[in-house]
């Protein structure tokens, strides 16, 4: 039988109150305090936390504390992603970004989702993974929610709430984010 969070990671329904859960989330927030509190100038420290917190990447992001997240563990990073102040990554499944990519301040990356049935909300939650592709810009206050996958050399406007997938060099903006038009070779 699989465990709590083989079924978390799998996007099934599971326990969020399962002991190994609320460890793995307790360990998270632990760094992501060590991190928020951090000095500045001790980059050493701040790397280590970094190399801790995240499944990979960790020694290669350039962060903007503060950050929060569920777990970190599920939080695959590529070359030099770049977070700014306040972002939430909500890691109940697998997130993957690729290399290069920059995050506003304050973007919410949210693998995490709820039955819509009242009655099982009471016990259950689950989530769906999102891929972000190389050289992503998502602007300031944007949402990527559940499940999305944004493609590569893509830019996301302020404020977006991405609900769907968004191909590959594209700009796309909105509540809920659309694409607007095609990046141009010029402009890439």
């Amino acid at each position: 039988m699989p465990t709590e969070k083989e079924k978390m990671l799998a996007g099934e329904f599971y326990d969020a109150l399962d002991g190994e859960l609320v460890r793995d989330r307790e360990r998270a927030r632990d760094l992501c305090t060590q991190l928020n509190q951090a000095d500045a100038s001790d980059t050493n420290r701040m790397r280590q936390v970094m190399i801790d917190l995240f499944g990979t990447g960790g020694d290669t992001v350039w962060m903007q504390p503060p950050f929060y997240c569920d777990y970190g563990q599920n939080i695959h990073l590529g070359q030099r992603v770049f977070f700014n102040f306040n972002c939430v990554v909500l890691d109940v499944c697998p997130v993957r970004i690729g290399d290069f990519c920059q995050f506003g301040p304050a973007v919410q990356i949210l693998t995490a989702s709820h039955p819509m049935n009242a009655m099982s909300r009471r016990g259950r939650e689950f989530g769906k993974p999102i891929e972000i592709g190389s050289d992503v810009w998502v602007g300031g206050g944007a949402i990527i929610c559940p499940g999305v996958s944004i493609g590569e050399r893509s830019v996301i406007g302020a404020g977006s709430i991405v609900t769907k997938d968004v191909p590959a060099g594209v700009f796309a903006a909105g509540n809920p984010c659309r694409v607007i038009r095609y990046i141009s070779e010029d402009e890439q």
